[in-house]
């Protein structure tokens, strides 16, 4: 197989989340669409999932990827789905 063959234009994005708040023994790992979220409290853990499940919803409204919106964009989706 030749390089140019392996080499995509193609953007790959993903998000990762980590907390280090937890005291109670747990290993929390959730993965999904663009994100990997480690760590944290039971409370921690949810709000850091609900956060990217509610940024995913709000890219799939406009019907795009997290790799093609700006670091500006998603600074503003992070900020709008903020509880």
């Amino acid at each position: 197989m030749n390089d140019e063959r392996r080499i995509s234009n193609r953007r790959i994005a993903g998000l990762l989340g980590l907390a280090f708040d937890a005291d109670d023994g747990h290993k929390r790992i959730t993965r999904g669409k663009n994100f990997l979220l480690a760590g944290g409290s039971d409370e921690t853990h949810t709000l850091m999932r609900e956060v990217i499940v509610k940024v995913n919803e709000r890219l799939d409204e406009r019907g795009c990827e997290l790799a093609d919106v700006t670091v500006d964009e998603l600074r503003e989706l992070l900020d709008e789905v903020q509880p």
